[in-house]
């Protein structure tokens, strides 16, 4: 949430220096169009009249005085000035060019590293660029598996950007089981597609037959559906005018897409996302209060390397959340593997340490700070996260 005040404040910051030059730059063609207009003038009355050419100079000498280019100019190119002075501090303050203040000196799995490096590159279908990281990376025994995992569902997801389902549909059928294990209705949406593809042919008959012959296996669960593509026969030679006509958006073939992708991931063990385009993300979002607590702490670096957790609190935003956190209610203190939370008898769950200042190390019971229970500290039972 702070980031994006940042970068809309460092837009309106824009908007404002593009406003100014676009009024500068008006009010320059302004006075530029007065200037050209009064000396065609000029030049018209020397060649039409017999007035003296001095008296005419003078006239147009005059009028350009009033005009007074210099004095229009001024007071919208100093405007403009200040804006352009202006944005740079706002990008600086904004996009702090130096984040290696935020760096510690961590000890990084570089065979993990390269892997989740390579993976992007071949999600995407850079399969040369993953191939040629992957060879300088001296990962060469990872590559082979790692590149057919992704590289048959670039295939499938280029096909169906040509509006070509059969490698989908194949795919789909081979992993029905699994698809419906993990409760995907991704089949059932191939045959959707395909079946409305067909019916835009003006083939009612062979969509009929298609549906006959793929969509009896979904009708117990999907009935409501099939009525629906059921009623498309009656629009076959006019469906993008009928009551049907959503089912042609594009959009229809970008969800089955997605829900395709997420899938195949899923199948393969893979996350939906690519983890590198998430870690980015997630770091792109924690960086600035590092980077204000760095700045504080200036004078403190060697302090900052050897801290065990982040001494400030990072706000990420759900989607970057996959772990459940537990701060203890006494000690106010997040939970670690050091200091796991724990179930106490009575049912509510405190830190492990706590618990141990309040037993004494478990030398004696205490008393549960929210219910009357005693509570033993041998007896408490530790909760994984």
């Amino acid at each position: 949430m702070g980031l994006t005040m940042e970068l809309n404040n460092l837009k309106d910051a824009f908007d404002r220096v593009a406003k100014k030059q676009k009024l500068s730059c008006s009010t320059v063609q302004e006075v530029m169009d007065q200037i050209v207009q009064e000396i065609e003038k000029a030049i018209e009355m020397m060649q039409s009249t017999t007035l003296d050419h001095k008296s005419i100079l003078a006239e147009l000498k005059k009028k350009l005085h009033e005009i007074a280019p210099l004095a229009q100019l001024e007071g919208t190119q100093k405007e403009l000035n200040i804006a352009l002075s202006k944005y740079p501090k706002a990008l600086e303050k904004t996009l702090n060019p130096d984040i290696s203040k935020a760096y510690r000196n961590i000890e990084f799995d570089s065979h993990t590293v390269n892997q989740i490096i390579a993976s992007h590159f071949y999600r995407q279908g850079m399969f040369d660029v993953g191939d040629c990281f992957i060879t300088e990376a001296g990962e060469a025994e990872a590559a082979a598996a790692m590149r057919s995992l992704f590289q048959e569902m670039y295939q499938i997801l280029e096909a169906m950007k040509s509006r070509n389902l059969e490698p989908a549909l194949k795919w789909a059928a081979a992993n029905s089981d699994k698809l419906k294990e993990n409760g995907s209705d991704l089949l059932l949406g191939l045959h959707q597609l395909q079946f409305v593809k067909i019916l835009q042919k003006g083939s009612r008959e062979e969509a009929l037959k298609y549906a006959r012959t793929n969509f009896v296996p979904f009708a117990g669960n999907h009935m409501a559906e099939i009525q629906k593509l059921m009623g498309c026969l009656l629009y076959s030679d006019r469906l993008s005018e009928s009551p049907y006509a959503h089912l042609l958006s594009p959009t229809n073939w970008d969800i089955v897409a997605e829900e395709l992708t997420r899938q195949f991931c899923n199948l393969l063990g893979q996350s939906y996302q690519s983890p590198l385009s998430v870690t980015i993300a997630a770091g792109v979002q924690g960086l600035p209060p590092l980077l204000k607590f760095m700045t504080v702490m200036a004078g403190k670096k060697q302090e900052w390397q050897s801290m065990k957790q982040l001494p400030v609190p990072v706000e990420l935003d759900k989607e970057f959340q996959f772990h459940s956190i537990f701060v203890c209610p006494v000690s106010k203190e997040q939970s670690t593997e050091d200091n796991p939370p724990m179930l106490m008898s009575c049912g509510h769950v405190l830190c492990k340490q706590s618990i141990n200042k309040m037993s004494k190390n478990g030398s004696k019971t205490f008393k549960c700070p929210y219910c009357p229970s005693d509570v033993d500290a041998p007896r408490c039972r530790q909760l994984n996260f």
